[in-house]
């Protein structure tokens, strides 16, 4: 006999000719205390971390907002957005495994994302260096909606927010904001990345034929360059948005025997695969064999 105390059960119904049939559906609770005591420590250490590792040494002040809207010409926000989407997409899987319903999961765990950049712009808004951005939220938001809207409509991602990086030259001009060291210039040189849009062929245009590969993507992709601060300011360079058209590969629509080699596959999936791709520069349009 299954044991009760460890089941939750949730009814959904399903209207069949006029009938409505039950389908019970189970929560774990081990596993949704483990998920819940996992995301309220991530949350806590994450929110002490920052304020001490980042806020701690500069002047507090009562919660304002700032317009840094025209910063980084928006390839901060892009980030934003993404990081949200990723945060979602991985929330609604761990939501699921708990046990939740899948509309539950799919609100519940695609508003992680939402939720935990949102603790980041609280701590913003109440330092006197920074200040809380409606554009970061309204970003966030977007990001979230976007895992949850594809999931409600049909039940996958379909439209995947991706990112990819190469080195600048303009990071060594100004390390403390673009980054001294190659991990943190992935984080923080804008020049250097580049957030796509990546859609699915095969799913969106409902291809019905088994040999057209499932995996197969077509991407557009958004970057900029020239930027050593955020605002212009007397640079020695020209400020310029790159607007990317390229074929891009779904690593998460890749099934192989190995169930490691999949999850690595899975978990390197928000990455923009390397690809031939034409770019749209300053009214010229330039062609690359590969970009990253």
């Amino acid at each position: 006999m299954m044991d009760s105390s460890a089941q939750d059960w949730n009814i959904p119904k399903i209207n069949n000719g006029g009938w409505d049939i039950e389908i019970p559906h189970s929560i774990d609770k081990k596993k949704r205390n483990i998920l819940l005591i996992s995301e309220s420590t991530a949350y806590t250490v994450a929110l002490v971390g920052l304020n001490q590792l980042w806020y701690a040494d500069y002047p507090k002040s009562s919660f304002h907002f700032i317009n840094d809207n025209g910063e980084w010409l928006q390839m901060d926000k892009f980030g934003h957005m993404t990081t949200s989407y990723y945060c979602g997409v991985a929330g609604i899987k761990a939501y699921e495994w708990a046990g939740f319903s899948r509309k539950k999961a799919i609100w519940y765990g695609g508003l992680t994302g939402t939720f935990f950049l949102t603790v980041i712009e609280v701590l913003d808004g109440q330092s006197e260096q920074w200040g809380a951005s409606s554009g970061d939220l309204i970003a966030n938001t977007a990001g979230s909606f976007l895992a949850i809207g594809q999931a409600l409509k049909w039940d996958e991602q379909r439209i995947q927010l991706k990112y990819s990086y190469s080195p600048t030259k303009w990071a060594s001009q100004n390390p403390d904001q673009l980054g001294s060291t190659h991990l943190e210039r992935a984080l923080k040189d804008y020049n250097g990345q580049t957030y796509w849009l990546s859609f699915n062929m095969k799913s969106l245009l409902k291809i019905q034929s088994v040999d057209f590969p499932n995996w197969l993507n077509v991407a557009i992709g958004y970057g900029a360059n020239g930027m050593v601060s955020a605002y212009q300011k007397n640079e020695d360079c020209n400020r310029m948005r790159q607007y990317l058209l390229s074929l891009d590969i779904d690593l998460t629509r890749i099934k192989t025997k190995s169930k490691s080699l999949n999850s690595i596959l899975h978990l390197f999936g928000f990455i923009k695969f390397p690809m031939p791709t034409i770019e749209l520069r300053n009214n010229r349009i330039y062609t690359h064999p590969i970009y990253y």
